[in-house]
């Protein structure tokens, strides 16, 4: 059994990986993706060989396979993996058409980071499981057809593809993150609204019919449809935005301060941390199946 500090090292180690290869998912050709994992590859031969188990897709070199039975030999991240499908299953939220038992018999696990990344194609939004958005960026040598039917792959299997036409630095989902972020940063720098009260702008407010609709039909329907929307609207959005300040540090009295207040809220001990993890997965869980209910797919 692995202490919290021990166990806090190796998600720190997963995460760096993580972050180097990339946060979206990269499922067509792709050489500088290729790239990036040979960098994070020769940097693990560097590395001791970790005390991490990872999940991934089976293959006949994984040395632990699940096959729809509990062994108490199999790595933690597997027997995690049993316990969410099972609770998946439950929830009546299990994606695709097989059972929690036939996906789990194909997962395989492993002992050596250096076999997880190898060749890993797909680094989706996190919480994978509950976040359904792939976004898929096709290198210019690919096939229409493949990226035809990686769509057609993932809609089957309960994923919301999205075509990313180009190449760009973020995609799409970490650009718009990103300039909330920005905006939310700045506005606590400023002393505009506390930390707990911006967290709750977009929980109370943006979250809850962004949940449902994004930001362009949200224009649409708050006017007589999008013309209407900018011509009664442009010269307001274009005066706020030239308000904008510049692209802020995350560092300093502004990362202390919204440190602590998140704290407050959640303190950042591993027992807390993951607590919190669950509540939000749990949440997922219950608005992924209100979405299935009301929206159509």
């Amino acid at each position: 059994m692995l202490s919290l500090k021990e166990e806090k090292q190796q998600n720190e180690r997963a995460a760096e990986l993580r972050a180097a290869l990339g946060s979206q998912a990269r499922p067509l050709r792709d050489p500088a993706g290729q790239a990036r994992r040979e960098q994070v590859l020769a940097a693990c031969r560097h590395l001791p060989p970790p005390e991490l188990s990872c999940c991934s897709p089976r293959r006949p070199s994984s040395p632990v396979h699940t096959r729809g039975h509990c062994d108490a030999s199999l790595p933690r991240a597997s027997l995690s993996s049993r316990k969410e499908m099972t609770l998946l299953a439950q929830s009546g939220s299990l994606k695709g058409a097989l059972s929690a038992e036939e996906q789990l018999s194909l997962i395989g696990g492993c002992s050596d980071i250096r076999e997880a990344v190898e060749g890993a194609m797909h680094i989706q939004v996190n919480p994978p499981y509950h976040v359904p958005l792939v976004e898929l960026v096709p290198h210019p040598e690919t096939a229409p057809a493949t990226v035809d039917r990686t769509h057609a792959l993932m809609r089957k299997i309960g994923q919301s593809p999205v075509r990313i036409m180009k190449e760009i630095d973020g995609f799409a989902l970490n650009r718009l993150q990103y300039a909330v972020i920005s905006e939310a940063w700045r506005l606590v720098e400023e002393g505009v609204v506390s930390p707990g009260d911006l967290d709750l702008v977009m929980s109370e407010g943006l979250g809850m019919r962004y949940a449902f609709i994004g930001p362009l039909e949200t224009m649409h329907l708050n006017a007589e449809g999008m013309l209407s929307y900018c011509d009664r609207y442009s010269e307001g959005m274009k005066r706020v935005l030239k308000t904008f300040g510049p692209i802020p540090e995350f560092s300093g009295a502004t990362a202390e301060k919204v440190h602590q207040a998140m704290c407050v809220k959640v303190p950042d001990d591993p027992a807390h941390l993951a607590a919190r993890r669950e509540w939000r997965d749990r949440c997922l869980m219950r608005l992924a199946k209100l979405k299935s209910q009301v929206q159509p797919q």
